[in-house]
Formats: C-alpha cells, sequence, structure tokens
C-alpha cells in the first residue's frame, strides 16, 4: 500500500507547498534488506558507565563499526547511529553529559539515524541515582520527536549483571529493523533474566527453531511468518478454516507446516499442543497475532459484537498459552509474544471491546514474566497505524490523522511489527522479558 501524501511531498510541487505551508514532510524509512548489514554506516559511542568499555566489543560482533568519539565529529563525517552509556549517572547534576555527547553530533546525522541510550533500570538504584535515571525517559523521549530525518530514539535499561546480554537488542534498534519504533523504553534483564544464548549466526538466528504463528495467513501475521522464516525459523501457520487455503499456499512457499483452525474452539489449545508435540517436538516461539474488531460505541454495542473480540483477541491467547505451558510444548528458552495495540493504551473511540483485549494481552505479559521458567519469555508488540487492507478501507480524513498523527508523519507497514517480534523471538533476547514495545513511528498523542 503507497503513502499519496508522502508520494506528493516528495515532488517538485509538493517539495514547496510543504516549505511554504508548513505541512509534515515524511522522511521515506530504510528498512532492512535480506543480506544487508544491519548497520551501514558509523556508530558513534560515548558515555562512562558499565557498558561503556564493552559497547565497541558487542558491536562489531554484530559486524557494527563503532568508535568511541567524545566531541564534534570530522569534517564531513555522518553517523548512522549513536550509542551513549549513562548507567555512570549518579545524580541530576551529571545528565549535561547527555548534552555535550548529542548536541555537536546533531547536524551530522545520516538519513533515518538510529539512537540508544543505555541506562540502569530506575527501580533497582535508589536516591539521586533513581532520580537521573529516570530522567532518561523524558531526555529519549523528546529528542525522539525532534530528531527528524527519519531518525529513532531509544532508551534501554540495562539490569547490573546483563551487561553482556544487550547484544540483541542493540543489533535491532541501531538498525533498519527498527525503522518504526521510536520513543520506546526497553528493559534487559528485568524479571530475573539476566543472560543471553550464543547466536551462532546473527543473519540466522532461528535457525532450527520453530515458531507457531496465529492470523497468519494474510496481512500482518503473513509478514510475521515471512520475517521469522527468513531468520531461520520453521513456520506452522494457524488460521480459520475459511482461509485454509490462503493459509497452505503460504505456508508451501515457506517450507513451513499448517493448521486450519478456530481459535477460540473449546478443544483448540489441547489440538494445537498435540500438533506441536507430535509433529514438530515442541515450539520455540508462539506469537498470538490472530484478531479481529468490532467497532461500535457502548451506547450501540450488541452483547455478541464485544464477546467476540474478546474470546479471539484475548481468551484464546490466554488457553493456548496456559496449555502449552501447562504440558511442557515451549521448549526452554522459548519466547511468547503478544500482539497488542495503541488502542489498549491509550483508547479508541468506538472501540472499547477491542481496547480492553488488548491491554489484556498486556495483562498477560505482566501476569507472565516472573512465572515463566527455563528461560522462556514473554513480551508484546503493540502496533500503532500500520498500512493493510484493512487501514485502507478507513474514511480518508481519519487514515490521514492516524498516519501524520507521530513522530514520523507516516504509517507503519506490517513488516516492522514482524522485525520487532522478530527481535524478541531471536535466542539473543531471552533477557528481554516483561516488555511491551509500541510499533507506531512515537505516537503525539495518548501513549
Amino acid at each position: 500500500m503507497s503513502d499519496r501524501y508522502q508520494d506528493f511531498t516528495s515532488s517538485a510541487i509538493g517539495k514547496l507547498l510543504v516549505k511554504n505551508l508548513g505541512l509534515p514532510a515524511p522522511t521515506e524509512l530504510k528498512r532492512y534488506a535480506e543480506g544487508a548489514p544491519l548497520v551501514d554506516g558509523l556508530v558513534a559511542v560515548g558515555g562512562r558507565g558499565r557498558l561503556a568499555e564493552s559497547l565497541p566489543t558487542l558491536l562489531a560482533g554484530l559486524d557494527i563499526h563503532a568508535a568511541p568519539v567524545a566531541g564534534a565529529p570530522g569534517e564531513g563525517e555522518r553517523y548512522q547511529g549513536l550509542v551513549f552509556d549513562a548507567t555512570g549517572l549518579t545524580d541530576s547534576g551529571q545528565l549535561g553529559a547527555l548534552q555535550e555527547f548529542f548536541t555537536p553530533k546533531m547536524r551530522s546525522l545520516a538519513s533515518c539515524p538510529h539512537v540508544v541510550v543505555l541506562g540502569t533500570p530506575p527501580e533497582q538504584v535508589s536516591g539521586a541515582e533513581r532520580v537521573a535515571q529516570r530522567a532518561l525517559e523524558g531526555f529519549t523521549r523528546s529528542l525522539g520527536k525532534e530528531i527528524g530525518k527519519g531518525g529513532t530514539v531509544q532508551l534501554v535499561y540495562v539490569a547490573e549483571g546483563a551487561e553482556g546480554a544487550a547484544a540483541s537488542t542493540l543489533g535491532f534498534l541501531l538498525s533498519p529493523k527498527s525503522a518504526y519504533v521510536s520513543g520506546q523504553v526497553v528493559r534487559i534483564g528485568a524479571h530475573g533474566h539476566l543472560d543471553a544464548a550464543e547466536v551462532a549466526d546473527w543473519k540466522r538466528p532461528l535457525e532450527g527453531k520453530v515458531a507457531l504463528v496465529t492470523g497468519a495467513s494474510r496481512g500482518i501475521g503473513e509478514q510475521i511468518a515471512r520475517v521469522l522464516h527468513r531468520d531461520g525459523a520453521k513456520v506452522v501457520g494457524v488460521d480459520v478454516p475459511q482461509l485454509a487455503d490462503d493459509l497452505a499456499k503460504l505456508m508451501k512457499e515457506l517450507d513451513g507446516d499448517w493448521i486450519a483452525l478456530d481459535i477460540t474452539a473449546k478443544d483448540a489449545p489441547q489440538r494445537l499442543a498435540h500438533e506441536l508435540s507430535t509433529r514438530h517436538g515442541g515450539v520455540d516461539v508462539v506469537v498470538h497475532n490472530a484478531g479481529i474488531t468490532r467497532d461500535k460505541k457502548l451506547a450501540n454495542m450488541a452483547e455478541d459484537r464485544f464477546e467476540q473480540v474478546i474470546a479471539v483477541n484475548l481468551t484464546a491467547p490466554e488457553r493456548i498459552t496456559r496449555e502449552l505451558l501447562d504440558q511442557k510444548v515451549v521448549n526452554a528458552g522459548g519466547s511468547i509474544v503478544g500482539v497488542a495495540s495503541i488502542a489498549g493504551i491509550a483508547g479508541n473511540v468506538g472501540q472499547t471491546n477491542y481496547a480492553a483485549s488488548k491491554a489484556g494481552v498486556i495483562g498477560l505479559v505482566d501476569s507472565l514474566a516472573d512465572e515463566l521458567e527455563d528461560g522462556i519469555t514473554v513480551n508484546a508488540v503493540a502496533p500503532g497505524f500500520i498500512i493493510t487492507q484493512m487501514t485502507a478501507a478507513v474514511p480518508f480524513a481519519t487514515r490521514e490523522v492516524g498516519q501524520r498523527l507521530n513522530a514520523m508523519s507516516q504509517g507503519g507497514l506490517p513488516v516492522d511489527v514482524a522485525e520487532t517480534i522478530a527481535w524478541y523471538a531471536s535466542p539473543g533476547s531471552t533477557a528481554v522479558n516483561g516488555n511491551v514495545v509500541r510499533v507506531c513511528g512515537q505516537m503525539m498523542l495518548g501513549a
């Protein structure tokens, strides 16, 4: 799906009107292409915290060229990424180090740059240090809204003892894989997960793994299946029997397996557990993507419309997850990922049912994060306005507001959601647990 407004602003007359009228001018985002380097350019590294000395080595392991840079860049030098280790900031008087590092470099950023600030989880420190670390959130969220050029800015809180588990997250956030993720706070080492599994090949981290994707036949689910397959996984797609032909066609293309199943059926969890156990010896990645909308204002909402949405979007993932865990079908080091929504965080008119179900997905993450054993993790993505066939049917004015009301002034693509899920799913992300990351271009309002 193309963005007509973005195409217009790239034309000669469009550029003129944007300049004279102050209209949004979205930058065409760079997205990852299979086989490309994670970062095509220089990453400047600064700060004096717990990770400062190990950062160049961590990044080198991802084939990312990093150079410690203190002041202004050399003449003509452009940065594709910036990483600042702020774990050493122990009081608010030291926050000026952020300005000292970033200000000289802001005019020397390449197109679509990626910025990461590393901190210590505020809840793990106290006093003046807690104040300083919490201040990082305001800094990164604000920088994300002013960086421009299609850039992204993230804050990564790294728990003490989890320094060696940051590679997967840095690789994702510094690369075009996170093109539509900005203004987010990620925690590494939360909920007792401090270590990351070794990844033999960062281009195919899911080699030999089995991934279950519900709602896999089209839209975002199709892209999730494609990206997980690209990363080496054997994909088992699930969708309703009415879409069995589309599902089978896609899974044959990806050399995967498929199960035509209504996930709200009473025996659905047991059937999935049986199929995954007998045909694949278990599952390593579980993605709860299937979802429906039945929008109406609550005053006009019929009982069946409310209950259908809760059943598909929330109760089914709850029941399936519980059965797979109880039956030990999820392999050690596995990953469970729920697809929530910005609606579940900020709410939407006419979506009390949908928003409740998606907030519940976040609740599922919260409830399981401290319960899981054997290195299994649970996380969620919360997409914003993602351009799909479904959103193409939204009225023009509503669609334009949805696409422009974020720091990037554009909608995201299904692949943006899929890349975020693939990061969670990587064995290198086993210290990433209990997170909810918005894939929304950093929405301006509500979240």
